[in-house]
């Protein structure tokens, strides 16, 4: 006998595993589109005001960070509310803001338009190719993702270090790392949702935007290091 599932959603039917599954992958891909808006939004507004490029790399730091895990706490704890969208929409508008810095730098060089869609079209096509695996890669992926995490960790340590350090190298290498260890993370949490382990949108969400941030983020760096040479 099949077990049946209830939509969280309150739809007043059962789904069986594999609809509650369909159901929570479509609707984090839609809150994941959706979340592109705020946080281009977010970009245009940071690059109009200057705000964020106004912060010293230290206090800017201080205030990426405190937000960000001001925002993500705040995510996680009203997940299966109605708060739990908007507060997600929120976060992504403030990561937008936080995002203008560098885009603004990289914007500054002559062929800075054609770097940022270049690393928007790489960013999309890694996307594309993490979420194709997920359909075909069948094995489990915990035990590489409790090392991936660790790898997240200490790049994460790294990258605060260097914010004082400014070191070249260091950022290149750490760039090449975070693509790496995070284009793995959007293939992990996409599965996740396709194995039924992850049944909240909103965090699935949440994960795979994150990784597509940081992908996206470490890309305009890689690219606009190589503009700064022109």
């Amino acid at each position: 006998m099949n077990e049946q599932v209830t939509s969280a959603a309150g739809y007043g039917y059962a789904l069986s595993p594999a609809q509650e599954r369909n159901r929570v992958l479509r609707n984090t891909y839609w809150l994941l589109a959706l979340s592109m808006v705020p946080t281009v939004l977010g970009a245009w507004l940071g690059l109009q005001t200057g705000i964020a490029r106004a912060l010293s790399p230290g206090l800017g730091l201080i205030v990426f960070l405190g937000g960000a895990f001001g925002f993500m706490f705040a995510i996680e704890k009203f997940k299966n509310s109605a708060a739990g969208v908007p507060i997600l929409l929120g976060f992504t508008f403030f990561m937008g803001v936080m995002l203008s810095r560098l885009l603004g730098i990289v914007l500054g060089f002559s062929n800075g338009a054609s770097l940022v869609m270049t690393a928007f079209a790489g960013t999309g096509a890694i996307f594309l190719g993490m979420a194709t695996m997920s359909t075909i890669v069948k094995r489990d992926l915990s035990s590489m993702a409790k090392f991936m995490f660790i790898g997240a960790i200490l790049v994460l340590v790294a990258g605060i270090a260097n914010v004082f350090l400014q070191s070249g190298a260091l950022m290149i290498t750490l760039s090449v790392l975070v693509i790496g260890i995070f284009s793995f993370f959007i293939l992990y949490d996409l599965k996740r949702v396709r194995d039924g382990e992850e049944t909240n949108y909103i965090t699935a969400t949440l994960g795979v935007y994150l990784s597509i941030y940081n992908v996206f983020q470490s890309l305009l760096v890689l690219f606009g290091l190589g503009g700064s040479s022109d």
